[in-house]
């Protein structure tokens, strides 16, 4: 009976192998029988970079979450803060009237200044919630639920007494509302940074996981941390970083969703979260590359599908995670 059951999983391994992406491309294809192709490149543009900006909350999430096994619901009030951390930034500049005037060139800088704040602040927010709250309640996850959504009720209730209740309007540096034509497509500036933004943080991850000896030491601290002390190295702050790092990607994710929405509030955070956490699952805990193909598939069919059955457009993506997880349980990329 064990023979016959073990012939079986080797025999349909590589269909689990593979199904994912089948069902990846068949999303990305489908839609062209219900739209015609103008309309489809420009949703599947918009989708791209929707799904690049859903990446940078993920990826941090996967540091956090599926690195160091640490639940943390706080990561959509850390997303929430650095979006309010580069919304000072420009509207400092935009009360200094650089910004209806900004070129490209200028806008880029400015974007950069919003984004360096952004992941300061929520680093530097990630690395005092780890060191006063986290540091107890490693390998709790209860407690790691309860405290980090304690956390995450105090930054929202900053959040309020700092910037107010309200919705605030971001500004936005002129050269990212310009526009170019492809294939009588109108892509925004802002469209293509972020998607920029997203494939060089994906690469900048995967070689700093896999090429470099910070990220031996890291997944072997996950792995077994008594060894990894005994070779002289402070896992301690080195798992610091990595929960700074997490927090500091929410931060810059958070700024970017704000330029994108052209709009602040203290609740932001909440909706992402729910995004980030379907594009972790889908594409399986710890794997960054993972997080990215998820975030790639929940923002084309988000895309897709608001535009052709707009009331189905956030549950098609739970759709989609749960057929992913029937298929392959541990995610398109988790390990077997």
């Amino acid at each position: 009976m064990k023979t016959d059951t073990l012939k079986f999983q080797t025999r349909n391994r590589p269909f689990q192998q593979y199904a994912g992406w089948i069902i990846g491309i068949g999303l990305f294809l489908l839609p062209l029988i219900q739209m015609d192709l103008t309309t489809y490149l420009t949703l599947t543009v918009a989708g791209i970079s929707l799904g690049m900006l859903i990446f940078l909350i993920a990826s941090g999430l996967t540091l956090i979450f599926g690195l160091m096994d640490v639940l943390n619901l706080a990561h959509a009030a850390f997303f929430a803060f650095g979006a309010y951390a580069g919304f000072t930034v420009l509207n400092l500049l935009n009360n200094a009237g650089w910004i209806d005037t900004a070129s490209l060139a200028q806008s880029l800088f400015y974007l950069a200044l919003a984004l360096g704040a952004a992941g300061l602040a929520g680093g530097g927010l990630g690395i005092l919630t780890e060191k006063i709250v986290i540091k107890r309640v490693y390998g709790n996850h209860l407690m790691q639920l309860l405290v980090t959504v304690g956390v995450s009720f105090v930054i929202v209730e900053l959040l309020k007494m700092i910037w107010g209740v309200n919705d605030e309007v971001v500004p936005v540096p002129m050269g990212f509302q310009d526009a170019f034509i492809i294939f009588g497509v109108f892509i925004e500036y802002f469209r293509v940074v972020a998607i920029f933004l997203g494939i060089t943080i994906f690469a900048i991850l995967q070689y700093i996981l896999k090429q470099t000896k910070l990220g031996i030491i890291v997944r072997a601290g996950v792995e077994n941390q008594e060894i990894v002390k005994a070779t002289g190295y402070n896992i301690s702050w080195i798992f610091t970083l990595v929960f700074a790092a997490g927090s500091a990607l929410a931060a810059i994710g958070g700024t970017m969703m704000a330029i994108f929405n052209q709009a602040v509030d203290p609740g932001m955070g909440n909706q992402f979260l729910i995004f980030a956490l379907i594009v972790v699952i889908i594409g399986g805990l710890g794997s960054v590359t993972g997080s990215f193909v998820g975030a790639v598939i929940v923002g084309l069919s988000f895309n897709y599908v608001a535009f052709l059955w707009p009331k189905m457009a956030l549950g098609v993506n739970f759709m989609i995670m749960a057929i992913i997880l029937l298929i392959r349980p541990k995610g398109l990329f988790g390990k077997d």
